[in-house]
């Protein structure tokens, strides 16, 4: 898993981290359990018994299996939701807008900065020449360690908006405009992005790529490519 740089990154692998020690925890004390009976309420090899003494009843222990599950349930409802509501919150506030236009079978990128609009267009990627140094399909240029507003729509079927890096993975479903707002890395570089919802026969082709730039460097990107379609 990428070592994560966001504060939405931070609060998803806290909870995922948490969510793996509890379910490690479930299970060594089921196991153990297990392992318990079969030891201590196993036959004896000379003994005249065909079955171990039988409890037709106990109230403690039934008690037990029937709250402590209820309580870890909770548990985790109340964790899940509290983290889903920080991350997915929208504060209005970011310098950034981007409309996502997912469609099969590419994307399309409208950035709104300062008042000025970048279009980028794409189609499907050519998955033989997809690399690090050549990234198929349209780019997405943004500043490192800026807020970004997300507005996610599609014309037809469902897709899923996914940048690995980000730790983040977003729905874009038709009929619907999902949002979110995420802080972007604090580092420059290009980082691979690609459909997560298997939409139809070129689903793999879905590739784009988000670049991050600085600040300086965006503000001039954005100077000098407004108003143009890519």
């Amino acid at each position: 898993m990428p070592e994560p740089q966001t504060h939405q990154g931070n609060t998803m692998l806290t909870l995922w981290l948490g969510s793996w020690i509890a379910a490690l925890a479930t299970f060594v004390v089921v196991f153990g359990l297990i392992i318990w009976s079969v030891i201590f309420h196993r036959k004896r090899k000379h003994s005249d018994q065909q079955l171990p003494p039988q409890v037709r009843y106990n109230l403690p222990i039934e008690m037990l299996y029937t709250l402590v599950p209820l309580v870890m349930v909770a548990v985790f409802f109340y964790f899940t939701a509290r983290d889903e509501t920080e991350i997915m919150k929208v504060t209005g506030t970011a310098p950034v807008k981007v409309k996502v236009e997912g469609f099969q079978w590419s994307w399309r990128f409208t950035t709104e900065y300062q008042g000025k609009t970048v279009v980028v267009a794409g189609v499907p990627a050519d998955l033989a020449k997809q690399s690090l140094e050549n990234p198929q399909g349209p780019q997405l240029v943004l500043p490192a360690g800026s807020k970004v507003e997300f507005l996610l729509h599609s014309p037809d079927v469902i897709h899923s908006f996914w940048v690995p890096a980000f730790l983040f993975k977003q729905d874009v479903l038709p009929g619907f405009n999902n949002r979110f707002e995420i802080d972007t890395l604090d580092k420059t570089g290009t980082f691979f992005g690609r459909c997560a919802e298997l939409c139809g026969v070129d689903h793999s082709r879905m590739l784009f790529s988000v670049k991050l730039v600085p600040q300086a460097e965006f503000d001039q990107y954005v100077a000098s490519q407004a108003g143009g379609a890519q």
